[in-house]
């Protein structure tokens, strides 16, 4: 069985997407339609920009999603058994399963980054990488260092095996990385992120985009979604609704996510978006799978 997988940010590059425009007249199309809705050029800043452009969060959430979803409609024989989304990826994976629309996903996805920068502009908030520490670890430190020292810290991304993202306040963050040290990391790096993204501190973008994705219609996808917040398959649309907004402040359960997959058939992870992260990640989890790039 097949599973497509849909990254999420940090995957965007410079150029991002420029032959699939010049190459193919729905690219092309779907470019200039994400131009009209966005109401800026953001094909020419994927084409032509500087890294920093794209690290703006209102440019690199559209970026990838579109660029995703391109690639998903482009796609030979596109027919997943099961899809999942690496946080941001979740809103690709809905509109690549027609559970939306591109246009409509496209709204929501700018109108999450929006409300994301905002409440990254509300609390000043970072992330970090930890690597070659048990998850049990790094989750009972975080828990050990909010107590004591009054400061959000939680996982975020649970990436891989050996490879957990930790998010929260940056006085919090600071103490974690010594904590983490400490007890036997390998490293504890601070990630060049303008927020404490999947933490309480997104709450403030919580009820805008529940607004925004209570006025969109949502379809019953083509094949089931596993989603970030539990690593479960959903096709109700209510459920679905409800854990996308759940998303902005959980966590991402993405080892989870794999595994369960694979429990229910995924032999073939084909990873559909800018970049190779998840297809190393799939290799990690489940080194028995195959783990590829989407074929246009």
């Amino acid at each position: 069985m097949k599973a497509y997988i849909f990254p999420g940010q940090g995957s965007q590059y410079v150029g991002m997407g420029k032959d699939l425009y010049e190459k193919f007249p729905l690219a092309k199309k779907m470019f200039d339609t994400a131009d009209d809705i966005l109401g800026f050029k953001i094909s020419q800043i994927m084409f032509e920009g500087t890294e920093e452009d794209l690290k703006q969060t209102k440019v690199t959430q559209p970026a990838i999603y579109i660029h995703s979803v391109i690639l998903a409609k482009l796609a030979q024989n596109f027919a997943p058994d099961m899809v999942a989304g690496h946080s941001l990826g979740e809103f690709s994976a809905l509109a690549a399963v027609n559970a939306i629309s591109f246009e409509d996903g496209l709204k929501l996805v700018a109108k999450r980054a929006m409300a994301m920068q905002k409440a990254c502009e509300t609390s000043s908030g970072t992330m970090a990488a930890i690597l070659a520490l048990d998850d049990d670890k790094v989750d009972a430190l975080c828990k050990q260092i909010q107590e004591t020292t009054n400061e959000v810290v939680v996982s975020a991304n649970y990436n891989c095996p050996g490879q957990l993202v930790i998010s929260g306040s940056v006085k919090g963050i600071e103490a974690a990385c010594i904590a983490m040290k400490e007890a036997g990391a390998k490293r504890a790096l601070v990630l060049p992120v303008g927020g404490a993204f999947h933490s309480p501190l997104m709450l403030p973008a919580v009820a805008e985009l529940k607004n925004s994705v209570e006025n969109t219609t949502f379809q019953t996808p083509i094949c089931p979604i596993y989603q970030n917040v539990d690593a479960k398959a959903y096709t109700e649309t209510e459920k679905i609704k409800s854990n996308l907004v759940a998303q902005l402040t959980s966590p991402v359960r993405w080892t989870e996510s794999v595994k369960e997959m694979n429990k229910n058939g995924a032999q073939t992870f084909i990873e559909c978006g800018p970049g190779k992260v998840l297809q190393g990640l799939v290799k990690k989890i489940s080194p028995e799978s195959e783990a590829l790039a989407v074929e246009i």
